[in-house]
């Protein structure tokens, strides 16, 4: 294919190229006389449940812009990877999709791996819904030992609000449920529908379980997770600080890592020597 020319309509030159990659026969699409590779225009168009003309006019710039239930329809068409649906998506739109919300589930043997680098600081994965998933062996000694826990347990708001060893752990702990909950609404948000179910059933059963989780979830503050310190007070550690910082995972949008670190290199011995006696 060759490279669309500056100033041409990108993201016909986009859809042509990916339909042309498509197997028409693979599909159930069967003509002995074909032209040109791929899917023609009205079969994308009848895969993607739109109208044959408008998918015309959106290759060929006219019509004005599509809507983003049209562009997931016609992702899905083409069955577009996640990163071509995105690139789909900022073509069209000028904006990345909505995060698509996934079940909890692990992570690959790689990304564990570089949760186990960091080590001594105690690093873990996070869901949209804040369910820890993967954490490495420092978290293990300084934050909760997940691998004990039932799986509904590991999930970060449950235990801020309802284990009162993380009530204990926690030196500011009203200022870090609030950051938390605020934090957690806009994961929320950005996790979409198809989190509604699950999250309408967390946020009832916490309400009911958590006074003060009811408080802090009526006030509809949102924050970003971003960076700060943590203040601890670990029972073999005694007070101690974390440097903590988020940081998203290319390729799963749903997933988020949060790395703490001793805020002092005199904490970060005293973390690495527990872990290493752990």
């Amino acid at each position: 294919m060759n490279a669309p020319l500056l100033g041409e309509n990108k993201l016909g030159a986009y859809l042509r190229d990916r339909r042309a990659r498509l197997d028409a026969a693979a599909l159930g699409f069967s003509s002995p006389r074909r032209r040109t590779p791929g899917l023609r225009r009205e079969e994308v168009a009848q895969r993607a449940h739109i109208s044959a003309t408008w998918y015309t006019w959106l290759e060929q710039g006219r019509g004005g812009g599509p809507s983003a239930d049209v562009l997931d329809r016609i992702a899905r068409a083409l069955m577009l990877t996640e990163v071509e649906r995105e690139h789909l998506f900022l073509l069209g739109l000028g904006r990345p999709p909505e995060v698509r919300y996934r079940q909890a589930e692990g992570v690959s043997p790689r990304l564990q791996r570089v949760l186990d680098a960091l080590d001594p600081s105690p690093a873990m994965i996070k869901t949209l819904t804040w369910d820890v998933v993967a954490w490495n062996r420092a978290a293990t000694v300084v934050l909760a030992n997940y691998g004990d826990l039932p799986v509904e347990e590991r999930n970060i708001l449950r235990r801020i609000f309802c284990d009162p060893r993380s009530r204990a752990l926690n030196e500011e702990w009203e200022h870090v449920a609030r950051f938390v909950v605020a934090a957690f609404r806009a994961d929320v948000a950005r996790a979409g529908a198809g989190a509604e179910t699950s999250v309408n059933a967390l946020v009832d059963e916490l309400s009911r379980r958590s006074p003060d989780f009811a408080a802090m979830w009526a006030e509809n503050d949102v924050r970003y997770y971003g960076d700060g310190v943590k203040h601890l007070r670990h029972p073999a550690l005694g007070k101690i600080a974390f440097e903590y910082s988020a940081f998203a995972i290319d390729g799963r949008p749903d997933l988020g890592m949060i790395v703490y670190t001793p805020a002092t290199p005199e904490e970060f011995e005293r973390v690495r020597a527990l872990v290493e006696a752990s």
